[in-house]
């Protein structure tokens, strides 16, 4: 069973969270309500979260003043921002929002198709990853578990074979979908870093087939 993704919703007012919503609903994930950036920031201490759509402008600690403590916490600083906005006052107001870690700006009213296809993207991206880390840990417990039966082993190396093709041939429809001009240049980044990780992964469950003599280190987690 393919555990969902959680997608935080931060906005004082009932009737916005109720409207994000109503069009992310579509995506079938878990979403999460924070009615303030203070509510925010607890969610954030004991849930990881795929992506965060942050209101501007709230009441006490305000989506700037917000995303900065989001991005100066070790555990949560990756997590993608989308900010959300009912006012434009205009480039520098623009420009502060991708200086204080957004990787997106959307001004109020949003078109609902545009919004749910950002989010989908960044959904993706966390997924593969959660993929990708499942696969290290098996492999890694391979490795540090030695061998073993001839057949056991084989028939471990193939299964993980198998799930990492998968998570491989998704990967490359991933970023086929990013590669063009209209897309985030934190997703596409993303999706490059997943894919050299993917790559390291591949060379070392290649280097425990028999033959090819000696155990491989992993890639590093992040």
């Amino acid at each position: 069973m393919v555990q969902k993704a959680k997608i935080l919703l931060v906005d004082d007012r009932p009737e916005n969270l109720l409207a994000l919503e109503a069009i992310l609903s579509a995506l079938d994930q878990t979403l999460v309500r924070a009615s303030s950036g203070e509510e925010a920031l607890k969610a954030l201490l004991t849930d990881d979260f795929a992506v965060i759509l942050l209101d501007v402008q709230m009441p006490g600690m305000d989506g700037f003043e917000t995303a900065a403590h989001i991005k100066r916490r070790e555990r949560t600083r990756d997590i993608p921002i989308i900010f959300l906005t009912a006012i434009n006052h205009g480039p520098h107001h623009t420009f502060r929002g991708y200086a204080a870690g957004a990787v997106d700006y959307i001004s109020k009213p949003f078109d609902p198709w545009v919004l749910r296809a950002k989010v989908s993207v960044f959904v993706e991206l966390y997924m593969k990853n959660c993929q990708l880390r499942e696969q290290a840990a098996l492999l890694r417990l391979q490795l540090e578990g030695g061998a073993g039966p001839a057949k056991e082993s084989a028939g471990l190396l193939a299964e993980l074979s198998a799930r990492l093709a998968a998570v491989e041939e998704q990967a490359e429809a991933l970023s086929k979908q990013l590669d063009d001009d209209s897309a985030d240049a934190a997703a596409v980044a993303t999706a490059a870093h997943l894919e050299r990780k993917l790559t390291g992964l591949r060379r070392a469950l290649d280097a425990l087939e028999p033959g090819t003599g000696g155990a491989p280190s992993l890639p590093a987690q992040t």
